[in-house]
């Protein structure tokens, strides 16, 4: 097993063989930076490339990045077209076809008190798409009530998953599997991590009836959603400000239901956060889906109602 050809393709031919040999299935980020040893992220554990071969100590073999490796690499990710991409850019990120999303470091430059590009590019992380597919469906039937979707908010730790469950309930809603009936759902995507849309189109598999904001506040999309797209359902990724949960509360009033994720560690904590008390004390949220890992390192979900009972364990 060879690493695929759209992951491949985004680095310079001098690195090229040394990535080729190396499996992508659990290949999550390639972090390249100027004069430093390549790391990749395998199944969230660090490793260096040695020869084609993943290590986990450093030693004189691991391979360095040159400075002309960074530039060739983003004329490969910008069609050497890096103009082209100066929106993305100055948003620190930009997402290619195949979903996948490239960070980007460097000297960032102001105008007028706005970021305008970035500049001297010495790091990047190339953020490995892999949608699993199914990831939902064992929660799927506590998320639902006579064929309606109850509000739900996702919570965890960075890295555990949250975005990638998210997604997935997203497909299911969208195409009427899981129990769901076929729900309209609109999304906005503030970071282009839900659908990975590459020129607007998703990148990832988010259902049949489901409409993509790419790119766009939440605050402002969930308001546009409403007034042009009519959804039955709005998901979102990463609630933060008092701003979202305003626009939440108006989705809510405007007939439209929620499904949203948020970073923390349990509910309780949660609802010490700026902008959440009150939807919480409202008891807004029917379900929420608590993502960890136990003691044996195994992913699991717990899914409390909204009076903060534990409904369900699920693992995997």
């Amino acid at each position: 097993m060879f690493m695929r050809k759209d992951v491949l393709r985004l680095v310079s031919t001098g690195m090229r063989r040394e990535f080729e040999p190396i499996e992508d299935k659990e290949l999550n980020e390639i972090r390249l930076r100027t004069d430093k040893p390549v790391i990749l992220v395998v199944n969230d554990k660090e490793y260096f490339l040695d020869n084609g071969r993943l290590e986990e100590s450093l030693d004189e073999g691991a391979l360095i990045v040159r400075e002309a490796d960074i530039k060739e690499t983003m004329e490969y990710i910008t069609n050497y077209s890096l103009y082209a991409f100066q929106d993305e850019v100055k948003k620190g990120f930009i997402t290619v076809r195949g979903g996948h999303r490239i960070g980007i470091c460097g000297k960032v430059v102001y105008e007028n008190n706005d970021i305008r590009t970035i500049r001297n590019i010495q790091s990047l992380n190339i953020r490995i798409s892999n949608q699993v597919v199914g990831c939902g469906e064992n929660v799927a039937f506590m998320l639902q009530k006579e064929g309606k979707f109850r509000n739900t908010l996702i919570i965890s730790r960075p890295g555990m998953g949250k975005t990638t469950l998210l997604r997935d309930i997203v497909r299911l809603m969208s195409n009427g599997q899981g129990g769901f009936a076929g729900h309209t759902v609109g999304v906005v995507d503030e970071r282009s991590e839900i659908a990975a849309c590459y020129l607007g189109k998703p990148q990832n598999d988010v259902g049949i009836r489901t409409d993509v904001l790419d790119c766009c506040q939440k605050k402002d999309g969930m308001l546009m959603l409403v007034r042009s797209m009519n959804p039955d359902v709005i998901a979102v990724d990463e609630l933060g400000s008092v701003e979202d949960s305003r626009a939440i509360e108006y989705a809510a009033l405007c007939g439209c239901n929620i499904l949203a994720t948020i970073h923390g560690s349990s509910v309780r904590e949660i609802e010490r956060k700026e902008g959440m008390k009150q939807l919480m004390e409202e008891k807004f949220f029917e379900r929420y889906i608590v993502c960890d890992m136990d003691s044996t390192g195994r992913r699991v979900r717990k899914v409390y109602d909204k009076d903060y009972d534990m409904a369900g364990e699920f693992f995997g």
